[in-house]
């Protein structure tokens, strides 16, 4: 079988971190298994059945609830369908799914489909962020409106940095297992204001997880000409992945509807405060262009 892990003892420990994060949620969450083409998908799934659909998609080499509890507060307007992205850590099947062509784009399809939702808004940070550009370029129309946090896709940082910064304290760490190389490559990503319980899952997804190393494509302009749902981009400063210096003209070039682009002062992953600031800005973003109409497909 196919793994992404090291060893079943670095599966168990990561899954181990999985159910406690999800236990430490501020909201009640149900767990359904999807079958897709591309594997089974496990599918944390809350808030109210009669509201309107928003999916989350999580960051790259990382866990499901970690990303759902940056966007907690939506939860109390939103029905929440956050997918273990296929691949990646969690529940769901282990085999990779490239983010260059239209795999993603038909894989969160067949999501849809099963939940009987023809349109959502779309939340995504990182890796998930290019996830959604990969649906906006090969189905657009199923995007009632969007919100990339520090997405992939759209232009890279420093590839100097990034080697100075996070490669070399991981390197370093893999062969020493000294905290002293994880804390500097955490601060670094989030600019010194990291959670301990989330230190502590990167470690653990640095020493047991098999990473992926594949970007997602870069988007071009034309690639997007038949995207035209609202978009709000999110980005930080001082992220070493894909800063606000880069992203930001690259965003306004090609994004069609690209309604609100935001910069914090944050790294890669945002501080409480930063998180609560995005939220309330999210929100505002879907109260204006998230429109009921025509979102939901009736049950059958």
């Amino acid at each position: 079988m196919t793994t992404i892990y090291k060893s079943k003892e670095g599966k168990r420990i990561i899954t181990e971190k999985y159910e406690k994060y999800l236990d430490n949620l501020p909201f009640d969450v149900e767990r359904e298994y999807v079958d897709t083409s591309f594997g089974t998908t496990h599918i944390l799934v809350a808030g109210s059945e009669n509201a309107q659909p928003v999916i989350i998609l999580q960051g790259g080499n990382c866990i499901n609830p970690m990303t759902l509890s940056w966007f907690s507060p939506l939860a109390e307007q939103y029905r929440i369908y956050a997918p273990d992205t296929v691949g990646h850590p969690g529940f769901s099947a282990e085999n990779r799914v490239s983010a260059k062509d239209q795999s993603f784009a038909r894989w969160i399809e067949e999501l849809m489909n099963h939940y009987q939702i023809s349109k959502s808004a779309f939340i995504g940070p990182s890796y998930g962020g290019g996830i959604i550009l990969r649906l906006a370029t090969f189905i657009p129309d199923k995007i009632a409106s969007a919100v990339l946090v520090a997405p992939a896709g759209l232009k890279l940082g420093s590839k100097w940095q990034m080697i100075r910064d996070i490669l070399y304290p991981l390197i370093c760490f893999r062969i020493t297992s000294s905290n002293k190389h994880l804390q500097k490559m955490t601060n670094v990503m989030s600019d010194n204001s990291m959670k301990e319980i989330d230190v502590e899952l990167i470690g653990d997804v640095m020493k047991y997880v098999k990473l992926e190393q594949n970007m997602p494509k870069l988007t071009e302009k034309e690639e997007l000409v038949n995207y035209n749902a609202p978009t709000l981009v999110i980005a930080g400063t001082k992220d070493v992945y894909f800063p606000e210096s880069k992203i930001h003209h690259r965003a306004k070039e090609i994004i069609p509807n690209l309604v609100a682009f935001k910069s914090y002062e944050m790294g890669h992953f945002p501080s409480e405060e930063y998180l609560s600031k995005m939220n309330q800005q999210i929100e505002k973003f879907l109260e204006e262009y998230y429109e009921e109409v025509d979102i939901v497909q009736s049950s059958i």
